[in-house]
């Protein structure tokens, strides 16, 4: 009995820790007076939990930039200059590695680009160099490494099972690969599902539990947060909703199959409709260049992105019902005046019930921030569950 007790006092512990953690997330650099407030801990709780977290590196202490009559309290918050993490984000076109301090804040000082590898030893070898170069500037400890990926990611193989837009990662698993290398520990997350943890923890999510990220950037890519959990199914492939088959005689998909959703209604779909209309290869950003410039010229292409698009969020809002559905994307998700029409055919898509329960957001999350997002999840997860 006296072990039992102090398994759940070491439990008990923990979870006041991670809830701590959860608000310096939310709230930025807190006072003890503050977290104590909005945590609604006991004052010696915070301060034993906050003690406690300053030792294993997951926060620091900075005095307050405003001075105050008698002695300020020093505030506390996520450790940025005494810790870090690396997120890697590994793509159809380009991958990105990019280190940041467990406040989650990115720069483009701290990252670094690569155009995708055509072979999975080249692509590990390329992201290894990237990530030494990165780790070889860091001063304080390094707590783990996310990596995002495309694909169907099985949580009990622990493997990207397919990828059908990015083939190399069929049946590997990079971040169990990066870990070797690397000597640090590295955690695997499906890219969709990283955009919700991230959009949840720095982003317009804050504080919500049930909402719906759609990625359509490259893939059709579903995450779905419900009670605060990432919805995974059985293996952790849920939300796969680009390989519905929308037109049967369509295009042939990187499944296999022909006319999934995913091949009318994504930016790399527009990107391919306008290639076939010039009858040349045409790269994102010449796309977005002429659909910026010249609407006019593509006005077939954009409405069949548009329409296709619309379907998709409706499915989601009308299976998934969540408060919030978040889009990303560029080239229609990136402009407001086309998601404009977008939001127009969706009323004309979805359940009216359904969707006056739901806001619709085109978020500029990306997908680096998602990847340390991951990692930071993990940490978190590691060290407590979470009491929701």
């Amino acid at each position: 009995m006296h072990k039992q007790n102090r398994i759940e006092s070491t439990l008990l512990r923990r979870i006041n820790e991670r809830r701590l953690l959860e608000v310096i997330q939310q709230q930025g650099p807190s006072s003890r007076a503050t977290l104590t407030r909005v945590s609604g801990l006991t004052a010696p709780t915070v301060s034993k939990a906050v003690d406690s977290l300053l030792k294993r590196g997951f926060v620091e202490e900075l005095d307050p930039l405003e001075q105050t009559l008698g002695r300020p309290g020093r505030l506390v918050r996520m450790a940025a200059d005494s810790a870090a993490v690396l997120g890697v984000v590994i793509d159809v076109q380009t991958c990105c590695v990019v280190a940041a301090g467990l406040d989650g804040h990115v720069s483009e000082q701290q990252t670094r680009r690569l155009a995708t590898p055509k072979t999975y030893v080249e692509l590990l070898d390329a992201i290894e160099q990237q990530c030494r170069d990165l780790l070889g500037g860091i001063t304080g400890r390094v707590h783990g490494i996310g990596v995002s990926v495309p694909g169907l990611v099985n949580e009990r193989l622990q493997e990207i099972v397919f990828c059908p837009n990015l083939h190399l990662l069929d049946k590997r698993n990079p971040a169990r690969d990066l870990a070797d290398r690397l000597g640090v520990d590295c955690v695997l997350v499906q890219e969709t599902d990283a955009l919700c943890l991230s959009e949840r923890m720095y982003g317009d999510a804050r504080g919500l539990h049930d909402f719906a990220m759609l990625d359509v950037t490259t893939g059709l890519g579903l995450g779905v947060m419900s009670g605060g959990q990432v919805l995974a199914g059985h293996s952790g492939m849920a939300g796969e909703v680009g390989h519905i088959t929308v037109a049967p005689d369509g295009s042939r998909c990187g499944c296999g199959n022909r006319g999934c959703l995913e091949t009318l209604a994504t930016d790399m779909a527009l990107v391919r409709m306008l290639a076939d209309k010039l009858g040349r290869p045409v790269t994102p950003d010449e796309a977005a260049a002429m659909i910026g410039t010249r609407p006019g010229d593509f006005q077939h292409e954009i409405r069949t992105a548009t329409e296709y698009l619309a379907i998709a969020i409706a499915a989601v809002i009308n299976i998934f019902n969540p408060t919030t559905l978040f889009v990303h994307g560029v080239l229609l998700a990136g402009s407001d005046e086309r998601f404009a029409r977008v939001l127009e055919r969706v009323k004309q898509r979805t359940l009216t019930a359904s969707l006056a329960d739901c806001t619709i957001l085109a978020t500029r999350s990306s997908k680096r921030q998602a990847a340390i997002a991951a990692i930071m999840h993990q940490l978190t997860n590691t060290w407590a569950p979470s009491i929701r």
